[in-house]
């Protein structure tokens, strides 16, 4: 015969084991306030710090202590304001360099691919061009053929007007005085409307080759941002245009975002998010 335990009979944590993971909690949560509260570039009040986590001034006071001791909040000694310290730097940096981004990507990229049923590709940028680092192959029987490390074109491919969308003037203008020679019939020829594309893009939150580079192909993108805010790589999905059609574009842009959205998270980068079209 078995003994059975009743659930009242479990012994509780002892109240300091309790008190101490409480207060690790909201230590933590003043850590997460103070990166989060970006409306305070110079850090904020003891007040704020109150009123913001619920917690009376005393207790915020108590938790930040040790947190100064170790400088992972530093205090203004002519304001009095609390803000992050440079210790945050150093576990970030310790992060970062530990993460294997193929490891982090792999998985969206497979679960994208099974999602939109085409051809996924993870891409970089090298003015002015394209380079694909990774793909998964769609499991139809007619898809996209490309191989990692080949290079196409920035200006007319979805990738590539993802990284010009969010790239300095100077290098869309080098971009552009390379060329931009009409691949298909519908490829962006025009500087003006190129730069209209551009802005759009930074507005909806995803890119699309409209059978620009290839014919008869179809690709929609979206970006990768890192911890400084940049845009690093890029994910696509691409596939013929029978299948890609421009009915399923928001569809898949939709995807996209989500899972470079993911990416973005799970890399410790920082993405500002799409605008709202007008």
């Amino acid at each position: 015969m078995c003994d059975v335990t009743d659930a009242s009979d479990t012994p509780e944590p002892p109240p300091a084991r309790r008190n101490a993971s409480s207060s690790l909690r909201r230590a933590l949560g003043i850590l997460m306030h103070l990166a989060e509260d970006r409306g305070h570039p110079h850090g904020v009040t003891l007040t704020d710090l109150a009123d913001g986590l619920g917690m009376s001034k005393s207790t915020v006071l108590r938790l930040v202590a040790p947190l100064r001791e170790v400088r992972l909040v530093d205090q203004d000694p002519e304001s009095g304001r609390y803000r992050l310290g440079p210790q945050n730097a150093l576990l970030g940096q310790a992060y970062l360099e530990r993460r294997d981004p193929r490891q982090i990507t792999s998985p969206v990229l497979h679960r994208l691919a099974e999602d939109s049923g085409e051809t996924v590709h993870l891409v970089t940028f090298d003015p002015p061009e394209i380079v694909y680092i990774d793909k998964v192959e769609s499991t139809q029987a007619v898809r996209m053929h490309s191989r990692i490390g080949s290079r196409q074109p920035a200006y007319c491919t979805a990738t590539g007007k993802i990284f010009l969308a969010h790239s300095a003037d100077d290098v869309v203008d080098k971009v552009i005085a390379a060329g931009l020679p009409a691949r298909t019939p519908a490829t962006l020829t025009s500087p003006e409307r190129l730069r209209e594309e551009l802005t759009l893009i930074r507005r909806r939150g995803y890119a699309v080759d409209d059978v620009e580079n290839e014919l008869d192909i179809r690709c929609v993108a979206a970006p990768v941002y890192d911890h400084r805010g940049d845009v690093t790589t890029a994910v696509s999905v691409s596939g013929p245009a029978a299948r890609v059609t421009r009915e399923r574009v928001p569809e898949l842009g939709a995807l996209l975002v989500a899972a470079t959205g993911a990416i973005t998270e799970n890399l410790g980068g920082v993405g500002p998010g799409a605008e709202e079209l007008d």
